[in-house]
């Protein structure tokens, strides 16, 4: 795959992405109409997260660590035969890792509930509505699991469209449901449109695979060198899962202390997590979704030169898009929170929260996607182990931090650690990768920071100004700010003589 395929793959990627995102938010400003912050928004947030955390260790994160790496290197170098049997018996001990998990998720509820949020133990019916959600939403997990595992053996063959837009048809299956179910169930309904959502992306991608040639077959068994390889790499991904879910957890604990933070905190980071999530996912995840395969193969076979390339280029067009996204975040997010959830439940208190929080996570958005982007390139040289050593000092940086700023900046202070600390991560993480790999170009990547920096800023000074303009709270007054904003950013990048910039308008001026 060259530079053009992986621009091509991004693009595909990040469109399903928008697409899916758009949806989300159409979900979320349903939800944030009949819930709030209220308590059954904050039940649903705590059992939802549950399941969709365990997501990171046997969804997501297994597809990156281990599956994609692995299958790629048995498609280049491998048969198309021992591929298939692979891929078949990889299917079987998910399927069983997954059932089980699930099992055990259902029968001890109260507990992993208590855990996690604390504070809803001294309010019982909130308590006991958070565990009957989780109960009831736990199968997801081998549904999600099972898409997770579709979309690596597809992402293997560079089959990328399909499970991408697979998290459209959950948002649209919450979507019915919140309109159809909750006026009459509450947050019951939405715990029955996460379980179609689920099983609706799972059909999405089953006949890809079929059409692949691969097909569930359990006598192919449980043990294959493969799956024995992909375990191995994913013992330490699910210790780095740990990690990674006991920061998340953390933070929910923290939020969950309404006496302390406020209340609402948790479903205020919710829907702030939610709008850092949309350039996020977009760009920054699609992209290293696509580069994984490309990597992978480079690693494999030991194009080191290109491979480090890839790392540097695709860095590169992390800030060139994180950058600018935070800091309109950060000046638009009131305006954004707004017009997209103020009505019915969700008050003005609500937003006030939320745009807080929003505020203070900006500023680590661009460290958000180069992590995602570093840690891929990890993953791509079988080292599952490194990011979870400096995960693992990240997380204790945020508990520090979270515990000195919670008090001053209330649910702020959770949203602006969780920044730092990633911003740690991501300079942790690019130093061990320069020790192992050699310098990929850092003076180019810090050059290239600069100027995106002070083009983001000349951006926020010209958004500050058309707010003195234009209607306050206006839904064409923000399509005007982000579209004019946008313009602004790009006017300054050109004038600072960023390339790609440049390489954009001279492809438009070639087209015209």
């Amino acid at each position: 795959m060259t530079r053009k395929g992986l621009i091509k793959s991004t693009s595909v990627i990040g469109m399903a992405t928008a697409i899916s995102r758009v949806l989300g938010f159409v979900r979320d400003i349903v939800l944030a109409s009949f819930f709030g912050t209220g308590m059954a928004a904050q039940a649903f947030v705590v059992a939802f997260r549950i399941p969709n955390s365990l997501r990171d260790l046997v969804g997501e994160g297994a597809t990156n660590s281990a599956i994609v790496p692995v299958l790629s290197e048995y498609k280049e170098l491998k048969d198309e035969k021992e591929f298939i049997h692979a891929s078949r018996v990889l299917f079987n001990v998910f399927f069983l890792i997954l059932t089980a998990v699930t099992i055990l998720g259902v029968i001890f509820s109260p507990l992993i509930v208590r855990v996690i949020a604390p504070g809803f133990y001294a309010e019982p019916d909130k308590f006991t509505l958070t565990v009957r959600l989780n109960r009831i939403m736990f199968p997801y997990l081998i549904m999600i699991g099972l898409t997770a595992y579709a979309m690596g053996v597809l992402n293997s063959l560079r089959r990328f469209a399909a499970p991408a837009f697979g998290p459209a048809l959950m948002n649209v299956a919450m979507i019915a449901a919140a309109l159809w179910l909750c006026p009459n169930m509450g947050a019951m309904g939405l715990a029955i449109g996460v379980l179609v959502g689920g099983a609706l992306q799972l059909l999405l991608n089953t006949p890809f695979l079929y059409r692949e040639g691969i097909n569930i077959d359990f006598k192919d068994g449980l043990s294959h060198p493969a799956v024995r390889r992909i375990g191995r790499l994913l013992m330490p991904r699910a210790i780095g899962s740990a990690v990674y879910q006991i920061n998340i957890f953390i933070d929910t604990i923290l939020a969950s202390l309404a006496w302390i933070v406020g209340a609402g905190g948790i479903a205020a980071l919710y829907y702030a997590n939610r709008l850092i999530q949309f350039p996020l996912a977009i760009f920054g995840l699609a992209l290293a979704q696509a580069a994984l395969p490309k990597m992978s193969r480079e690693f494999a076979s030991n194009d080191m030169a290109t491979f480090k390339e890839t790392i540097s280029f695709s860095l590169r067009m992390i800030i060139l898009i994180m950058l600018p996204s935070s800091v309109g975040l950060a000046v638009l997010g009131k305006q954004i929170i707004t017009i997209l959830f103020q009505r019915g439940e969700f008050t003005t208190y609500s937003t006030e929260i939320t745009q807080s929080a929003l505020f203070f996570y900006a500023f680590g958005l661009f460290a958000y996607g180069g992590i995602k982007l570093l840690v891929t390139a990890f993953y791509a040289m079988h080292d599952t182990m490194t990011p979870v050593k400096v995960a693992a000092a990240a997380v204790v940086i945020n508990l520090i931090l979270n515990l000195m700023l919670m008090w001053p900046l209330k649910l702020g202070g959770l949203a602006l650690a969780t920044s730092i600390s990633a911003i740690f991560n991501m300079l942790l993480l690019y130093k061990k990768l320069c020790k192992r790999l050699g310098d990929f170009g850092t003076y180019v990547i810090i050059d290239y920071l600069v100027r995106a920096l002070i083009a983001s800023l000349i951006m926020a000074l010209f958004l500050k100004f058309l707010s003195l303009l234009l209607p306050v709270g206006s839904p064409t007054g923000l399509f005007v700010s982000i579209f004019m904003g946008t313009m602004s950013f790009l006017a300054a990048a050109y004038v600072l003589n960023i390339k790609e910039i440049r390489e954009i308008y001279g492809w438009i001026k070639n087209i015209r």
